[in-house]
């Protein structure tokens, strides 16, 4: 089934303000939320197509992402954890403050009653080489995340009997109303602590290290958002655990720099090797191979090497390796090398003749765009 535009889900135009994105997201939230729609399945796929436009569009990167490839640059991993696997929780978890008031929040369906407990996220940043981001790697990190303690109990919340709401009698002109709220003493549990044991908080949740494995997928981008259920933070009396938020972070390459999918890298050739011509070994993400240089080759000479670059956001093909020539002059040179030049500088093979048919530096950028 084609997605519809995030854009046309959310009734904006596509120079929308993160404000107005924010205020659509809201008001077509509130109309399909299940609340209001119980049972309606058309009502809940609404709800869930208008959250998955506002986690793209709410999100600088992915939107930028979006504009230029569309579904394909946010599919997948670049989703954020929502592409093809969305479920209410991840909705009221991550965006559960967009209903302010209308809608009880702590993940649940909220409008009274016991709400559903789930801990909160949290959110690290991971580093990825080159490689690894092409070819995908397993990472194992240690974080520091709120454990239910050893030994804990609850007990049924003595204020509301576990119902999570209290009702309230008001006198008005038409007589008496009964209102519900959410209760003050579990906020809405229906449970309080019943024995905490000692380092704990009053959730009986206590601060701890823990060891994650992270299975990096390949094709990884730098800024996208990785989504790994169940080890965030634990939830008071054992709920439901939050989710660990892994952000990737490109590491720089010392020797070859990225742009897109296309990857470039500078090459070093002596005056005799360009002269006469040789091969030279190069790293490339996939491994190590040769580049022949044709003998004559001029300073600024640009190779392209189809194929060695990044896979392409949309999944299909990849970008381009340019590796750019740089005819090295040596700064020192013996009293016999000097000699050599000296007698050199008046051969007619060494005076520049310049065709008028090479590519000023610029013509070289244009090309590569191209």
């Amino acid at each position: 089934m084609t997605k519809r535009d995030y854009y046309e889900v959310l009734g904006i135009s596509k120079s929308a303000s993160a404000d107005e994105i924010k205020k659509a997201y809201r008001k077509m939230a509130i109309k399909f939320h299940p609340d209001k729609n119980p049972g309606d399945k058309e009502a809940e796929e609404n709800f869930k197509e208008a959250a998955e436009a506002y986690e793209v569009l709410s999100d600088d990167n992915k939107r930028a992402r979006y504009d230029q490839y569309g579904h394909a640059g946010v599919g997948g991993a670049a989703g954020g954890g929502f592409g093809g696997g969305m479920n209410m929780d991840d909705i009221f978890s991550q965006f559960g403050d967009i209903f302010g008031g209308h809608f009880g929040g702590f993940g649940g369906f909220g409008g009274g009653g016991r709400q559903q407990v789930k801990g909160s996220n949290l959110r690290v940043r991971i580093k990825l080489n080159l490689d690894e981001m092409v070819n995908g790697t397993t990472k194992t990190i240690k974080v520091k995340k709120m454990k239910l303690a050893p030994g804990v109990t609850s007990k049924t919340c003595p204020t509301c009997q576990g119902s999570g709401v209290q009702m309230k009698i008001m006198n008005t002109m038409f007589g008496q109303m009964q209102t519900q709220t959410t209760c003050g003493t579990c906020n809405g549990l229906g449970k309080v602590a019943d024995k905490i044991p000692s380092g704990a908080n009053e959730h009986g949740l206590i601060k701890d290290d823990e060891e994650i494995s992270i299975n990096i997928p390949a094709g990884a981008r730098d800024g996208i958002q990785l989504n790994v259920r169940g080890k965030g933070n634990d939830a008071p009396f054992g709920g439901t655990p939050g989710d660990l938020l892994v952000v990737i972070e490109e590491e720089e390459d010392n020797t070859i720099k990225r742009e897109g999918d296309n990857l470039h890298q500078e090459l070093y050739i002596s005056f005799a090797e360009a002269a006469l011509g040789t091969s030279k070994e190069i790293p490339t993400v996939g491994g190590k191979v040769k580049v022949k240089i044709d003998a004559g080759t001029q300073s600024g000479k640009i190779l392209r090497l189809a194929n060695k670059g990044l896979p392409s956001i949309d999944s299909y093909g990849k970008g381009d390796m340019f590796v750019h020539i740089n005819v090295w002059t040596p700064q020192k040179l013996s009293k016999e090398q000097k000699e050599f030049f000296e007698n050199q500088m008046e051969s007619d093979e060494m005076i520049p003749k310049p065709t008028g048919k090479e590519k000023t530096f610029f013509e070289k950028v244009k090309d590569l765009f191209n």
